[in-house]
């Protein structure tokens, strides 16, 4: 299902370049699970010497859309986290099992610690996806969030163009790499869940 999703996200770049790498990121960042981790290194690669010459890329303006890109999509989801995602926690916190004191706790985690979990996390597979939209349910300050989402967007961008861009034709190779990541990700992820649902299960039992 992944390679499928990869292998037409490289179809529509190599038609539509800077577009196709500049809508990629923008939806990548909007909450929507195409992989950067195929959109960046393929963009290097067309920015390279090896690349088709009717498909050729501008290294520096190829990681500058697609760090645009990415920045906008992060507003658009931020924005939706803001407006329209906590009146539904509020709505539904009880049914979601949250208190209002764990509702406050992660506003004043985002308040404190906002700048560092949204920049750390544009670097992380999965988590960079979704990030936006906690920020923007804590409300967390937009100016904080559009800076360092900026910062986390545009080194993502140039590590994983630059790679592409050397790599050339055997960008491709890695590809494994970030599965491998995907993997620990969503495996610690899973684990995290799990160990929410155990203490929760258990706590019944300690105050009986």
């Amino acid at each position: 299902m992944v390679e499928k999703l990869i292998d037409i996200v490289i179809l529509i770049l190599g038609k539509l370049g800077y577009a196709g790498v500049f809508f990629g990121m923008f939806f990548e960042s909007a909450c929507i699970p195409i992989p950067s981790e195929a959109i960046l290194p393929f963009g290097g690669y067309l920015s390279s010497s090896a690349a088709p010459a009717n498909q050729k890329l501008n290294l520096i303006f190829m990681i500058l859309v697609g760090t645009i890109g990415g920045i906008l999509g992060s507003i658009v989801t931020y924005e939706i986290g803001a407006r329209g995602g906590r009146p539904l926690v509020e709505k539904y916190a009880s049914k979601l099992h949250l208190s209002k004191e764990k509702i406050a706790k992660s506003d004043a985690v985002f308040a404190k610690y906002g700048d560092k979990i949204v920049f750390f996390s544009r670097l992380l597979p999965i988590i960079r996806t979704f990030i936006s939209l906690p920020a923007g349910i804590a409300k967390m300050d937009f100016t904080k969030f559009v800076v360092y989402t900026s910062l986390g967007s545009a080194l993502w961008s140039v590590v994983l163009g630059y790679v592409g861009y050397v790599m050339g034709k055997n960008w491709g190779a890695i590809r494994p790499l970030f599965h491998i990541a995907d993997y620990i990700v969503a495996g610690v992820i899973v684990l995290f869940i799990a160990y929410k649902i155990f203490k929760k299960l258990k706590s019944p039992k300690k105050a009986a």
